[in-house]
């Protein structure tokens, strides 16, 4: 009986000690994600984080250098300020 006690507590200790690991490791995505914004037109053929329009899927997909649809997290409040061979960075998909 008292090995089954000692069983229980242990799982229940691992649990409650992966519950919090997780909920750390979700928090800090969370911040991550409130200090980064989406900005168009700045990433390097092949290296954007997603939206890469037609004919590709996501991340690592666009075709070509400052590709307009394409977009990159950066810090917030960073991307208009970014300077590119076409202009600066954007808020929103461009045709560049």
């Amino acid at each position: 009986m008292k090995s089954r006690n000692l069983a229980i507590a242990a799982i229940a200790l691992a649990t409650l000690a992966s519950g919090a690991a997780l909920a750390a490791d979700m928090d800090k995505k969370d911040m991550k994600k409130d200090a980064t914004e989406k900005c168009y037109g700045v990433s390097l053929a092949g290296k954007n984080d997603c939206a890469a329009g037609p004919g590709t899927s996501c991340a690592g997909t666009s075709r070509k250098d400052y590709q307009g649809n394409a977009w990159k997290h950066v810090p917030k409040g960073t991307c208009t300020s970014i300077k590119t061979p076409n202009g600066t960075g954007s808020l929103t998909p461009t045709k560049a």
